[in-house]
């Protein structure tokens, strides 16, 4: 049956990293549109674990109903490699995570999230696809500005401007905290979702997946494990 509306974008592609964001944005994505697709990112980072992670999450993500598993296409890996190459930052570094006298943290990565967005513009004009998906954030975020709603939306007006295409980013994410993220989870996927997210994805800065806590794997004190765990709690205790 043709789309009811089919001046409205239909066809998504989601970065995906392996996170609990981007698996979340995943899964807001498959509940709206007909078609989408994935992509992911080697930049030498750190954690790169994550990557490893992505094809086992895509599989249990195909395997949540018939609907998803028709509406999830295909992945596309990307190797951007260079960034670590062109940084110097605790993600693409072995040195200690700290603060910068410009007041961020040195895992931000500069140039990162600006130059995601463009190779996935690239990659979405190729493939006709109309939406591109991320899951930053600056509710519940480390103080990056690449994941400021102000960012995104300027970057919208240039990837359009100078692809001559009617794009549309999308960040599901923005407004909320890890606790909501938790809860959105929930609402899409079920306790089914939130047990992948746990035990499947992977968040962790230094890369780490020893013990299975209960917000999921990770060494507990990094900033991106902190936000993770606090949030989970905060999304128990609200249950």
């Amino acid at each position: 049956m043709a789309s009811p509306h089919p001046s409205l974008p239909q066809r998504a592609l989601v970065l995906f990293s392996g996170g609990q964001d981007s698996t979340t944005c995943l899964a807001w994505a498959l509940s709206r549109y007909e078609k989408v697709e994935t992509i992911g990112f080697d930049y030498g980072q750190r954690h790169a674990i994550e990557l490893e992670v992505r094809p086992t999450l895509l599989q249990k993500i195909r395997g949540f109903s018939a609907d998803w598993h028709n509406k999830l296409g295909e992945d596309h890996m990307v190797d951007l490699s260079l960034i670590s190459k062109i940084s110097d930052t605790a993600l693409t570094r072995d040195v200690a995570i700290s603060m910068q006298e410009n007041g961020l943290p040195n895992t931000f990565v500069p140039g990162r999230n600006l130059l995601f967005m463009t190779v996935a513009a690239t990659v979405a004009y190729r493939r006709g696809l109309d939406v591109l998906i991320g899951g930053m954030c600056e509710t519940d975020f480390s103080g990056y500005p690449d994941c400021r709603d102000d960012t995104m939306k300027a970057l919208q007006v240039a990837l359009n401007l100078g692809m001559a295409t009617n794009l549309k980013v999308e960040t599901p994410l923005m407004w909320i905290d890890k606790a909501a993220t938790w809860r959105l989870a929930q609402q899409l996927g079920g306790q089914q979702l939130v047990d992948v997210i746990r035990a499947d994805t992977h968040t962790c800065y230094l890369g780490q997946r020893g013990a299975l806590h209960d917000w999921g794997y990770g060494c507990g004190t990094c900033p991106a494990c902190d936000l993770r765990a606090r949030g989970y709690r905060q999304f128990i205790d609200a249950a």
